[in-house]
């Protein structure tokens, strides 16, 4: 292992196998959650065309398929080191095949419901995050994680601008359709693209582990970032339950909705840019995290009052849009700071839950206010989740500059663990250290600053 700082020695490229696992995993990734997202836009305009639909009752179906993904994607992934990696994946894609079906060929919103929530239960999330660690180096692992994050980011990006366009060319329905052959292409993607392991291990790196996940819902600023999550991902979701209704009130067509999203989807991006910096380099992540929560207030009072202007809701959504993508960024990247060595799976993967229940009682809470108080109320709503989460935002306190750092240990007997473990802790600028004798690694927490690689190494091997 090299004396040097590993954040500044040369970082290996990826094998062609990593490179194939890579692509095909977040492409199979991506094609869910497109498949998930894409009905945001659009569903709450067709909707009444459903035999029962009231607001609440449309509420529930674009958020029905969060509450079944918070509630299984743990177990799917801890089912996953038992059976494997690809039969739980298969058995998720089948899942979400079936909601689809169920949901294309509902004659009332309460199949739409169930076939959402069908969709919702094929959380192969945490199964696919293992898999990438199973088909990946330590050291390269990062970079094939990040490709997975991205996909999801231009899913949700591409499903807002591709919506509107489905939703009058092909209806609802048919958006139901193609996306049950989304699962069917990411079966074909996992059987002929992504390798079949040699092996799986537990990777405490990547995905949940049973014994840990106490430990985290202990953790206070662990829970402030999930709460974080789950406000951010309510408001998101709430809005959609009225805002496609906004934008023809104030003058724009279904079908040409796409051509205020794409506009707004590239200002984001661009816009959000600069704050991440901040956060990720200048030190200022209080500030960013207590700005974005005050600009997200703002944004929702903005669509309550300005809910029948084009150009408004345009601005709000530029506003609303450069928040979510920033929070998306830096909320995972401070909770993989927060957790403690070996934990950042487990970490994670409440933190996911966390998003996916918030999306359910986004939509709930938006249908609800939309049938009982009209949808001003829907707005108000988000800006009360946004007003949490300035609250929470607030008291969250900013995580030191450790880092995580797996170091290979090899196979050790018990007896050796003791005297290892301390030798670590006693290298300046190591933190934290678990041995994990069933992957060989120990999983530290470091000071890049402090730290002395060339001691370290020497710990690591007894020299």
């Amino acid at each position: 292992m090299s004396q040097s700082d590993p954040g500044h020695s040369a970082i290996p490229p990826l094998s062609s196998q990593e490179r194939r696992a890579a692509a095909g995993l977040a492409s199979i990734f991506a094609l869910r959650m497109l498949g998930l997202f894409m009905i945001l836009p659009v569903f709450a305009l067709y909707a009444h065309d459903l035999a029962g639909a009231t607001p609440l009752l449309v509420g529930l179906a674009i958020g029905a398929y969060g509450l079944t993904q918070a509630l299984l994607q743990i177990p799917f992934g801890l089912l996953s080191d038992r059976i494997g990696r690809k039969p739980v994946i298969y058995v998720g894609l089948v899942l979400f095949a079936l909601g689809s079906v169920i949901a294309a060929t509902a004659g009332s919103i309460h199949w739409v419901i169930v076939g959402r929530a069908l969709q919702g239960s094929g959380a192969v999330a945490a199964a696919i995050t293992a898999l990438t660690a199973d088909l990946t180096r330590e050291s390269v692992r990062t970079r094939a994680m990040a490709a997975i994050g991205i996909s999801v980011a231009l899913s949700f990006a591409a499903a807002l601008v591709l919506g509107p366009v489905l939703g009058e060319l092909i209806g609802v329905s048919g958006i139901f359709w193609l996306t049950g052959g989304f699962a069917l292409l990411g079966m074909a993607l996992l059987a002929w693209v992504v390798p079949s392991p040699s092996s799986s291990a537990t990777h405490r790196d990547a995905q949940p582990v049973l014994g840990q996940i106490g430990g985290v819902l202990r953790n206070g600023s662990l829970l402030r970032l999930d709460a974080g999550i789950f406000l951010l991902h309510l408001t998101m979701v709430s809005l959609f339950v009225v805002l496609p209704l906004s934008l023809i009130d104030a003058g724009l067509p279904a079908a040409r909705h796409w051509l205020v999203y794409l506009p707004v989807v590239l200002a984001a991006i661009v816009l959000m840019v600069p704050f991440i910096i901040a956060a990720e380099r200048g030190g200022q992540v209080r500030i960013v995290l207590v700005g974005s929560a005050a600009a997200l207030i703002a944004a929702l009072l903005g669509f309550a009052l300005l809910h029948t202007s084009l150009w408004g809701l345009a601005l709000m959504l530029t506003v609303m849009f450069t928040v979510f993508n920033l929070l998306e960024a830096v909320l995972p990247s401070l909770v993989s700071k927060v957790a403690g060595a070996g934990a950042k799976g487990t970490a994670m993967g409440v933190f996911s839950s966390s998003q996916f229940i918030g999306a359910f009682l986004g939509g709930v809470l938006g249908g609800l206010a939309h049938e009982r108080f009209g949808p001003e109320a829907v707005y108000l709503v988000g800006a009360g989740a946004a007003t949490l989460w300035l609250l929470v935002a607030a008291t969250l306190r900013t995580p030191g500059q450790l880092a995580a750092h797996m170091l290979p240990v090899g196979e050790l007997p018990a007896a050796a663990l003791p005297g290892l473990r301390e030798r670590l802790l006693a290298v300046p600028g190591v933190e934290e250290a678990v041995i994990a004798v069933d992957e060989g690694v120990a999983h530290l927490k470091v000071d890049n600053g402090r730290v002395d690689w060339a001691r370290l190494d020497a710990a690591a091997t007894g020299a």
